[in-house]
């Protein structure tokens, strides 16, 4: 009851509003989904039959005359363009190929193209539609187009429901039946899913492998099972006095009649753009109480070796929802779930599946990673399969420096917490085969191209943002990033002009070069000369083709230490100093197109024992070999 008095209260607040009164662009607009399902799972045979009611509402000035679903179940059968991806890319997920050999070669089968009828996945659809007017559909692969019986104009509202049945595949990603950890069911992606419809149209994206992009709406869904298996799922459970298994009220009997073949699970989600759950005879479920009195659940396989593990890691996730809602924004639901199922670590809607069997520190690891995305991908919800890094990478960020909070001692001391990132992308950059961040997620040339982009460069969009603007401002920016936009599809744009307002630089530059182009950082240190015996003049050299503002540290041989700041005069903006212990002169503008740049240091040459670029080494330089000068005789 309590849950649903939330719901309602959500709903008469508007902080589920359909239009965000918040939001800074005139004009936004969004779509809106209402499912109701009921779903029957035979688990002898791991296929499925449903029934959907959709109703959906155009908030957009367009006239809708066709929509398109996704079936992504139907990835996982022979000639798939999942599996033809998996047989022409170079290196191919080792999840969902088999190796063996043959002679001296190791090949790497795709595991899809061996499916067989009873293995592989689909989801068919009939009795489809609109406002109770029969429609035709063609279905190519994962998307369903399907013509209107009329136009949805502006502002109104259609039904559609269908009858679909689906069979569950072998795990191979993401979804499937009977993980490699013995897991039974991985519901992901198993429904039939309206596409998204934005300012910039329909996102109907064939499913090869990559994430996703979706509607918000409500979900209301009834999922019949064999009464032996628990679930863990999005969404709150609405009849848990029916269900038990440690769901019930303190001191409420049970009511499901004990001989009962099987049970109906009835969960509510408000305002999300995805459905997933988790089922298995043998999870053993515990629940802790969150800030703001919010339920974390724990589904698991009862493992001797790893239970201890399991128990132990519940308080991390309680101090992991602190430090979010701190750092970024206030979880808006009251229920979090943590899923042992998939093939490694997958975040959805209110819950995430992730393997089990891992060490201590892997759980609070995975975990910290897949429970940031709540924030970024499934409140604020940008276009993974067009700005994947946003997600990624910005999820990245914070959980990095949550883990350095949380689990300080697996952190060394004063050591840069997204190093690790750094060092991917300068991988990545002297392989020469990197792509730019607007590279749609299926269209990366290699698997670590699109997994060093999106998750090590999308990092250092705010790891050197901090170079940039300084910790405080980047702070605020992520702040009010969430504020302004949690539910409402941000895009790039709308993070650099957050960080503009904030700050008050220009940062269109930035935006355009790091997510763009392929264009490198690289300045250098090119010469220190005696000018008169009583000054030095240093002479900086810009090799590669972005631009930034440099920090820059004298160390003198007699221990004091100054800085020197150089503004980048596209960026208009000084920021504050990031060494306040030293003393600091602001330098006159560099413009990017001249390739060097003079300043003076008001001490004799002789004095100087070393000079820095970027001591931070927030800087993403590809070279920092030559950002220093050091005095050979004060070795």
């Amino acid at each position: 009851m309590k849950k649903i008095l939330y719901i309602a209260i959500l709903s008469a607040t508007g902080l589920f509003a359909q239009n965000q009164p918040n939001n800074p662009n005139p004009g936004y607009w969004q779509q809106h989904v209402n499912y109701k399902m009921e779903v029957t799972m035979d688990v002898d045979s791991y296929q499925y039959t449903g029934t959907q009611e959709l109703v959906y509402t155009n908030n957009s000035a367009d006239t809708l005359k066709k929509v398109y679903y996704h079936l992504y179940f139907n990835a996982f059968q022979p000639g798939s363009e999942m599996d033809a991806r998996l047989q022409s890319i170079a290196d191919p997920d080792s999840r969902m190929v088999k190796s063996f050999k043959r002679g001296d070669q190791t090949i790497k089968e795709s595991r899809i193209k061996t499916l067989k009828p009873d293995e592989i996945g689909y989801l068919e659809i009939e009795n489809l539609k609109q406002d109770g007017a029969m429609l035709n559909n063609t279905v190519s692969g994962t998307v369903m187009e399907v013509a209107l019986a009329k136009p949805i104009l502006p502002g109104a509202s259609t039904t559609f429901t269908l009858d679909f049945k689906g069979q569950v595949p072998l795990m191979v990603r993401r979804s499937g039946r009977n993980s490699a950890e013995g897991v039974a069911l991985s519901m992901t992606q198993w429904y039939p899913k309206l596409a998204e419809y934005d300012f910039e149209g329909w996102h109907a994206d064939p499913y090869i492998g990559r994430e996703f992009h979706g509607v918000w709406g409500d979900f209301d869904v009834k999922i019949t099972i064999d009464k032996d298996y628990t679930i863990g799922s999005t969404g709150y459970l609405q009849n848990k006095n029916e269900i038990g298994k440690g769901y019930e009220d303190e001191g409420v009997k049970v009511k499901y009649p004990r001989k009962t073949k099987t049970l109906t699970w009835h969960f509510v989600a408000p305002m999300v753009h995805d459905f997933a759950w988790g089922a298995d005879k043998d999870y053993i479920h515990d629940k802790v109480m969150g800030p703001n009195e919010t339920e974390l659940h724990f589904f698991y396989k009862d493992n001797k070796e790893y239970n201890e593990n399991w128990k132990k890691f519940q308080p991390k996730v309680v101090q992991l929802l602190e430090y979010y809602n701190m750092q970024i924004g206030p979880y808006p639901y009251k229920q979090y779930s943590v899923i042992q199922g998939g093939d490694g670590g997958m975040e959805y809607a209110m819950c995430t599946l992730i393997t089990g069997n891992r060490s201590y520190p892997s759980l609070v690891g995975v975990t910290a990673h897949e429970f940031a995305h709540s924030w970024f991908q499934h409140i604020l919800a940008s276009n993974e399969s067009k700005h994947e890094w946003m997600d990624e990478g910005f999820t990245s960020y914070i959980s990095d420096l949550a883990m350095k909070f949380i689990m300080p001692e697996t952190a060394e001391e004063n050591a840069n917490p997204f190093s690790s990132a750094y060092a991917n992308y300068n991988y990545m950059v002297k392989s020469g085969k990197e792509q730019p961040l607007s590279t749609h997620a299926d269209r990366y040339d290699q698997n670590v191209l699109y997994g060093i982009s999106a998750y090590s460069k999308g990092e250092i969009f705010l790891a050197q943002l901090n170079y940039l603007i300084g910790q405080e401002n980047v702070s605020k920016t992520l702040k009010r990033f969430y504020s302004d936009f949690k539910f409402s599809h941000p895009t790039p744009n709308d993070i650099k002009r957050t960080a503009e307002r904030v700050s008050g630089a220009e940062l269109d530059w930035y935006l355009t070069d790091w997510t763009q182009t392929t264009n490198t950082i690289d300045y250098a240190i090119a010469d220190v000369a005696k000018v008169d015996g009583i000054s030095t003049k240093v002479t900086l050299e810009r090799k590669g083709l972005m631009p930034m503002p440099l920090d820059i540290v004298v160390i003198y041989k007699d221990g004091r230490q100054e800085s020197f700041y150089v503004p980048l005069k596209m960026m208009r903006y000084t920021k504050d100093n990031p060494y306040p212990q030293m003393d600091r002169t602001v330098e006159e503008a560099w413009g990017w197109a001249h390739q060097t740049y003079e300043f003076t240091i008001n001490k004799p040459k002789s004095d100087i024992k070393a000079i820095v670029i970027d001591p931070s080494e927030l800087m993403a330089d590809v070279d920092r070999d030559n950002n220093f000068y050091i005095d050979e005789t004060a070795k």
